[in-house]
């Protein structure tokens, strides 16, 4: 196995970089396609559509080992990650997670990410196109000794109704898990990290697992009738029916948590304390409210709009904002996006037009998810 094969980044001169499951990807079928830095799959036999039902209705498959998994071991890991955040880590209890952002000085969003409190380190997982920057802004900030990349771990998300029935099979006790909780479990003399989440809006779990026993572990899971693979096309409009956003569209370094509709990620604490990068724009803009905020979209017809597409005024051309995500939406049947515009404008229920390749289509303001999340209680 190569060092692209088990996880490692894409080498020097632009050779795309491949996970564990990428001979177990071609011989189910699937369409590779580079996607940040990795050759990943973007569908296989069945086609978006069936993928993506299958995981409302089942279970779903992921791939996430393109993403980075790091461990932050210091005897003050939370205090230490709290001036990089607004979420509140150092209330967390051992064995369980919060989805917290990384901020920059003008309160904009450098990445989302996950942590999980274990009892002895954190566990983070950070988006794939940031994961370099990441992990540099870390090192920076906390010492690159407490900063530990897992380059031998794959990672696969199991999402969907039948998820938790399948994966207990294999690692019995994975079903107590609560929703966003995580633990350390056993198989075949290994420790796999399991915590119960992901970005589907449906139950499920992601799993941290050695690099060298991942294809294996997939293929006992593919064993059971519920589960197939899904690759990245549907994984995307499961998070958008989901209203969850995606880094790089939904959130960059020029957008607010506060724009973002991401308060809640904002701990109560933290909200009077400070002490985080862009706190006093973020602070200013939970008191004042934000000159723009993302909403959602249903759209007249079936022609969908993508990112970048202007979203105007119900009664006339004036730009009132940006559509970031957009696509079909298989459980709704219908196409769906999520944009910003003016605060003004984002009353749901609102008309608006949105200019899709210079021609006007309508659409209303639209309350997210689009689809309810279904996670476990």
């Amino acid at each position: 196995m190569t060092a692209a094969e088990s996880g490692g980044t894409a080498e020097a001169g632009g050779t795309l970089a491949r996970t564990p499951f990428h001979a177990l990807h071609l011989a189910h079928g699937a369409r590779m396609v580079p996607f940040a830095g990795y050759e990943m799959p973007v569908q296989y036999r069945p086609g978006i559509i069936a993928e993506h039902k299958h995981c409302r209705t089942a279970a779903g498959l992921f791939d996430v080992s393109h993403m980075g998994q790091v461990v932050i071991d210091r005897d003050d890991a939370a205090a230490a990650l709290e001036a990089l955040v607004p979420g509140e880590i150092q209330a967390l209890k051992p064995g369980r997670m919060r989805y917290t952002l990384f901020t920059n000085d003008a309160g904009g969003v450098l990445d989302d990410l996950m942590v999980t409190r274990r009892d002895d380190d954190l566990f983070l997982v950070v988006n794939a196109a940031c994961k370099a920057a990441d992990i540099a802004h870390l090192q920076a900030a906390l010492g690159a000794a407490s900063v530990r990349v897992l380059e031998d771990r794959a990672l696969l998300a199991l999402q969907g109704p039948e998820a938790a029935k399948v994966l207990d099979d294999l690692v019995p006790g994975v079903v107590g898990l609560p929703f966003m909780g995580g633990g350390r479990f056993a198989l075949d003399g290994a420790e796999l990290f399991v915590t119960r989440s992901g970005y589907t809006g449906e139950d499920g779990f992601e799993i941290s697992l050695p690099a060298d026993m991942a294809a294996g572990f997939a293929e006992r899971l593919l064993a059971a009738e519920e589960v197939d693979w899904v690759g990245l096309g549907a994984r995307d409009s499961l998070r958008l029916e989901a209203g969850l956003c995606l880094y790089g569209q939904d959130l960059d370094e020029t957008t607010t948590p506060v724009e973002a509709g991401l308060t809640w990620a904002i701990g109560k604490r933290r909200r009077l304390e400070g002490g985080f990068p862009g706190a006093e724009v973020i602070l200013q803009q939970l008191q004042e409210g934000p000159a723009r905020r993302r909403v959602g979209l249903r759209i007249d017809g079936r022609a969908p709009a993508r990112a970048g597409a202007g979203i105007v005024a119900a009664d006339g051309d004036d730009s009132i904002g940006t559509v970031t995500s957009g696509g079909f939406a298989p459980s709704v049947g219908a196409p769906i996006a999520m944009g910003y515009v003016a605060a003004g404008q984002a009353a749901s229920g609102s008309a608006v037009g949105l200019m899709v390749r210079g021609r006007r289509i309508e659409a209303k303001i639209a309350d997210m998810p689009f689809v309810a999340h279904r996670y476990a209680r």
